[in-house]
């Protein structure tokens, strides 16, 4: 007999989304299963610095209060939550969590999943965390938990364990836990799925956007999935939001994780009614013999200040400051060793406001020693107050100055992981390696050979064309994966299609981008979806944490990118 399909929600999308999801998933509809995503590479680096000042935390304190809000609630409605709001104590986590069941006196067996933590293994390294899958999460629930929390698990993870362990997969079910991975990762960013952040936002007049639901997936046992949400909530799910967190964050046809490689060139989208999206077709194949590490360390101190200038000569009043900055960090003889200068024309002609005809010019320095941006940069910008341009001033004085991070990637074999999953009784129980090398059956596409691109459309026969913005036909999302950027672009129309596949090229991408002019960028194709994803590498420096841009994780690179204008074919218009 088929096992029913697996409801399973999502409540968070990182440390500091809407606090009361939680309860309004509970609430508002049925439920099997209720995941949190918690974590990303800046919030490791957060929890890390947390861990230095207590070595009792590290973990995610909201999630236990809105757990001491909602036990009750998912108790009553016989729902599970898996969350990795563990972080990097969640056996710390877990302990908080049992004193709080013990104290509400609700029966919930609680049980968490370890091993992921490999920080003594890199020495300089605030956190070093591999990305574990889902088969410690699906053990601790087949053993009965009410509650599992992780550390860093992959975010798909939160969804292919319960749903192993629901219907009984085995870890070479590949095509199955692929569909499961593609239903986590639309789910991961919460309301990314439901309309937020949403590129044709304003076209959805009759929906209302204020307050959208979070989304949920109804899982099948073959691995297909309905993305949807609870009757009645905010937002919409169609397949454009589904298509745009479909794109968000990945990196080519193979979406790569440790329980499976899922084929997002195989995901077929179907709506099947109001806030409904079929998800069927995805196929899998064997997981990398390595897991992907994250690891984050202080790279140094950093601060900043903003001049603002107004009115007439913004260029000319760019210039002195800059030369007299640059002038005082030298005969100080406190040059930071990183400086830089961006100017931000945000100034209008004939401007109505002051506002309106000031532009912003922005001063970054980082040091490894804290005193040389901190006093020396302080003092450095308010002596000029007198001195400089006319109209001087700034945004706020720079302060003392912050520690910041780097993030980078490493990877290890995935037995030297000591995956764990520890029950509720306290029962410690290892969780195979998985993946082909357990095995030593390699698959036939463990090695990850380069896939043949799919074959372009025919193009749009010539026609005349408008200059227009690229938005007005095509949606992006962008997002960060460490110092790369992410850049997916869509269309919703065949014939769309088949011009953008022709028109967006590497190079019309380093036009439109010229800050993309010198890092190397990678296109792949998803004619399933209509869809281009673009890798642009090295564009965000050292990852999210070392703020080497204005955008530090690429969130605005896809609007920039739908507000350049090109020669599109009137028939599109």
């Amino acid at each position: 007999m088929t096992p029913a399909p697996l409801r399973v929600g999502n409540a968070s999308g990182f440390y500091g989304d809407r606090f009361d999801a939680m309860r309004e998933m509970l609430t508002d509809g049925p439920l099997d299963v209720l995941t949190g995503d918690y974590l990303a590479e800046l919030t490791m680096l957060i929890l890390g610095r947390d861990r230095l000042k207590d070595p009792a935390r590290g973990y995610a304190k909201t999630f236990l209060r809105q757990l001491e809000e909602c036990l009750g609630l998912a108790h009553e409605r016989g729902v599970r939550i898996v969350a990795n709001a563990g972080g990097l104590n969640p056996a710390g986590l877990a302990a908080k969590v049992g004193e709080l069941v013990q104290r509400l006196g609700i029966p919930a067996a609680v049980a968490h999943v370890e091993g992921d933590d490999l920080t003594a293994r890199y020495p300089g390294a605030l956190t070093a965390n591999a990305y574990l899958g889902g088969a410690g999460i699906a053990e601790c629930l087949r053993a009965g938990a009410d509650i599992v929390v992780t550390g860093r698990v992959t975010d798909a993870a939160l969804v292919t364990g319960p749903a192993a362990a629901h219907f009984g997969w085995s870890p070479t079910d590949y095509d199955r836990l692929a569909g499961a991975v593609v239903a986590g990762h639309i789910l991961e960013c919460g309301t990314q799925a439901t309309g937020g952040n949403y590129a044709f936002f304003a076209e959805r007049h009759p929906r209302d956007l204020r307050h959208p639901g979070f989304p949920l997936a109804e899982i099948h046992e073959d691995g297909s999935a309905v993305i949807s949400k609870h009757d009645g909530t905010g937002g919409f799910v169609d397949v454009g939001t589904v298509t745009a967190q479909l794109l968000y964050e990945t990196q080519g046809p193979r979406y790569v994780g440790p329980d499976v490689t899922a084929r997002l060139d195989t995901v077929t989208l179907t709506e099947e009614g109001q806030d409904r999206v079929r998800v069927t077709g995805v196929r899998g194949e064997a997981p990398p013999p390595t897991l992907k590490v994250g690891l984050n360390r202080l790279g140094g101190f950093r601060n900043e200040v903003v001049f603002v200038l107004t009115g007439l000569d913004i260029e000319a009043k760019a210039a002195l400051v800059q030369a007299q900055l640059e002038d005082s960090f030298d005969r100080a003889k406190s040059r930071p060793s990183d400086i830089s200068w961006e100017l931000s024309r945000t100034d209008r002609p004939d401007a109505s406001t002051e506002e309106t005809a000031s532009a912003l010019l922005r001063l970054v320095v980082r040091d490894a020693d804290a005193d040389a941006v901190g006093r020396a940069l302080s003092g450095a910008a308010i002596e000029l107050a007198l001195g400089s341009v006319p109209g001087f001033h700034v945004t706020a004085p720079p302060g003392k100055g912050a520690p910041y991070g780097v993030f980078e990637a490493a990877y290890v074999e995935r037995g030297a992981v000591e995956h764990v999953a520890v029950l509720s009784t306290g029962e410690r129980r290892p969780v195979a390696a998985g993946g082909a090398d357990d095995t030593g059956d390699t698959g036939d596409s463990l090695v990850l050979e380069n896939l043949t691109p799919p074959p372009l459309p025919s193009p749009l026969p010539p026609g005349p064309t408008r200059r227009a913005p690229l938005g007005l036909i095509a949606g992006a999302r962008s997002g960060d994966k460490g110092g790369d950027a992410n850049l997916g672009v869509w269309v919703r129309s065949d014939e769309a299609w088949r011009w953008l596949a022709h028109e967006l090229t590497v190079d019309k991408i380093r036009q439109l981008l010229p800050e993309a002019v010198d890092v190397k960028v990678t296109r792949h194709d998803l004619p399933n979806l209509r869809a281009l994803n673009f890798v642009v590498e090295g564009l965000l420096g050292e990852g999210v944490a070392a703020q080497a841009r204005f955008d530090p994780q690429a969130k605005g690179l896809g609007e920039w990118l739908r507000a350049r204008h090109l020669d599109i074919p009137e028939v599109l218009l």
